[in-house]
């Protein structure tokens, strides 16, 4: 069976293309879901937003429990949310956290991830154009 790909976005993502592009830039949700569906090719994959902690808890939960890759893109909740943090402890599989922002040359605030000490590996800075490298590397990675 084929191990599926889980990618999770937290809250505001959905106003992407809209929200601050000279940081975000123009690339809606919906055109960043099509990019990651084409990098995975035949592969099952979810792609799911929220902007509420608990609910992006449960989806992490599934993730899991499918023994799925997971890429994460935690936005806001990136610095605050232990419950995220403690989710993806329990994940077997990889797990890449993606920002689409450099986080490291923005404000002070947002220096500092939780997430990054569980991920198997970070990308940030490079845009919409993170999100299908990461589903090739999952898909790589699931295959290993």
């Amino acid at each position: 069976m084929t191990r599926p790909i889980h990618v999770l976005n937290g809250p505001n993502l959905n106003r992407l293309g809209m929200r601050e592009p000279e940081i975000y830039g123009r690339t809606t949700l919906a055109e960043i879901e099509a990019l990651c569906r084409e990098a995975a090719g035949p592969r099952p994959l979810v792609f799911r937003q929220s902007a509420y902690e608990g609910e992006l808890v449960g989806w992490i939960h599934e993730a899991i429990d499918a023994d799925a890759g997971i890429l994460v893109n935690p936005a806001g909740l990136t610095f605050t949310s232990i419950p995220i943090l403690d989710a993806l402890k329990m994940a077997a599989g990889p797990v890449i956290e993606l920002h689409i922002s450099n986080i490291h040359r923005r404000e002070a605030i947002y220096h500092k991830s939780l997430v990054s000490s569980v991920a198997t590996a970070v990308i940030a800075g490079l845009g919409a154009a993170g999100y299908p490298l990461a589903i090739r590397y999952l898909c790589d990675a699931l295959d290993a």
